[in-house]
């Protein structure tokens, strides 16, 4: 039962502090669409997702107007493509029809986003894995909704390098093909360690292959409802500041509890997970980089900025598990440069550069995100700083991840804009001495000890 104070203080939390369920992700498994004529899969896949997802848009719409709780966008994910279409698909080529198959689906049902054109790769790549990471670049410059997702590590498998080396390639090209949209492909691409099978966040989100035939996740974000909460105990001690967050994390928590139940009920849909993620927005008041600041750093990237990331994201995992008992995805605090606009000041005054930012993905949900870089940046130094943050996720059993922009014929000082919830970044410097002769070793960097637990 809700008493009139919690339906007090969110819809305070909706009408002034930026509170929203920022997507309903309804998980969709392709596997049953297989079929070794590739016009018969592309066909199971349009007709299961026109489907299964018809009233998604609607039932979102309708629930936003019966409880006024924001909605921000409505998504799909899909079993990674490279698995349901092994049989059917013979080239990079058939992969692209198959993306644009999905892009179709996506727009005829009206959602933002389709996740799941990926491939799981830690331990090796299959041919039909190759021949999805391959036609990449053709798929995202060649479609709108569509999002690509290529795990290339874990904690229990190591790093596949000859991935990180071959991603590298495909980051590199993909902002090639798409350098007349500010290498927007680059954006909707993100290499993991560690993903997660049930992640309702894009670009990497996909529907993991130990899920129901269909689900729905719902991801919440609330960086402005926690800086707004801060903001009343500016000054107290650390017991009083991890009290509030967590305090303040399960209210939110429970909102997107509520939009789940009602979804799922209304969809005739199992329940998934909650996602209680700090996912900020380029919009003033919705910034992680501010709950910073009000924690007691002049910018994010100051001395300290890790100690107060790990605080607060520790922080938002407990209030979150204490609101649902099905929190799952990344929940945490994101990072992402583009999106942020405290994080965007913090880059443009230096406060904040790409090493600082790789040493918070140590503590952070997910890691290097939405970070542009110069265009002249090689492809072998793309695949180291895809191969650091690996190594991050592997050795400390957590889910790492890099969305890195090459912008195309711009350097430091420079801007990419890509407009809405993706925001605009500066164009930040990267290292450049050379790691070639690492990168092309080739192989498999080996699990940690501690993987080793049968």
């Amino acid at each position: 039962m809700i008493s009139i104070l919690e339906a007090t203080e969110t819809n305070a939390m909706i009408e002034n502090e930026n509170l929203d369920v920022r997507t309903i992700t309804m998980g969709i498994s392709l596997l049953d669409c297989a079929s070794e004529d590739l016009g018969l899969f592309c066909r199971n896949i349009y007709d299961k997702i026109t489907k299964k997802a018809r009233d998604l848009v609607k039932t979102g719409k309708e629930i936003e107007a019966d409880f006024g709780i924001p909605i921000v966008n409505k998504r799909i994910s899909v079993t990674p493509v490279s698995l349901a279409g092994s049989a059917a698909c013979r080239s990079p080529e058939d992969f692209v029809k198959v993306a644009q198959t999905l892009d179709r689906a996506a727009g005829e049902v009206g959602i933002n986003f389709l996740g799941g054109y990926s491939a799981l790769v830690s331990k090796g790549m299959t041919d039909s894995e190759v021949n999805l990471i391959r036609s990449i670049p053709e798929a995202l410059s060649s479609t709108e909704k569509l999002c690509s997702s290529v795990n290339v590590g874990s904690t229990k498998t190591g790093i596949n390098m000859d991935a990180v080396a071959l991603m590298g390639h495909i980051i590199r090209r993909t902002a090639e093909v798409t350098s007349d949209r500010d290498c927007m492909g680059c954006a909707k691409l993100v290499v993991f360690c560690n993903a997660p099978d049930d992640n309702p966040f894009m670009a990497g989100a996909f529907h993991g292959v130990t899920e129901p035939d269909t689900v729905i996740h719902v991801g919440v974000s609330g960086p402005g409802v926690v800086k707004h909460a801060l903001e009343s105990v500016r000054g107290a001690d650390f017991e009083t500041l991890c009290e509030t967050i967590k305090k303040t994390a399960f209210k939110v928590s429970r909102v997107g509890q509520l939009v789940a139940k009602e979804a799922s009920r209304r969809l005739n849909v199992p329940f998934g997970i909650i996602d209680l993620s700090l996912a900020p927005t380029p919009a003033v008041g919705d910034s992680v980089a501010d709950i910073l600041k009000e924690i007691g750093l002049e910018e994010a990237g100051a001395p300290g900025t890790t100690a107060a990331l790990a605080l607060l994201n520790d922080q938002v995992k407990k209030g979150g598990v204490m609101a649902s008992s099905y929190v799952g995805g990344l929940s945490g605090a994101f990072i992402p440069v583009s999106e942020d606009q405290g994080m965007i000041r913090a880059a443009e005054k230096g406060a904040l550069t790409l090493e600082k930012l790789e040493a918070m993905t140590c503590v952070c949900s997910v890691g290097l995100d939405m970070i542009a870089i110069p265009g002249d940046t090689t492809e072998e130094s793309i695949a180291g700083i895809l191969a650091d943050e690996m190594a991050i996720g592997m050795v400390n059993q957590k889910t790492t991840a890099v969305r890195l922009i090459p912008a195309i014929g711009k350097q430091v000082g420079d801007r990419v804009t890509f407009g809405g919830l993706l925001g605009s970044a500066p164009v930040m410097p990267v290292n450049t001495f050379s790691c070639e002769p690492f990168i092309r070793r080739g192989g498999r960097i080996p699990a940690p000890i501690h993987s080793f637990k049968n």
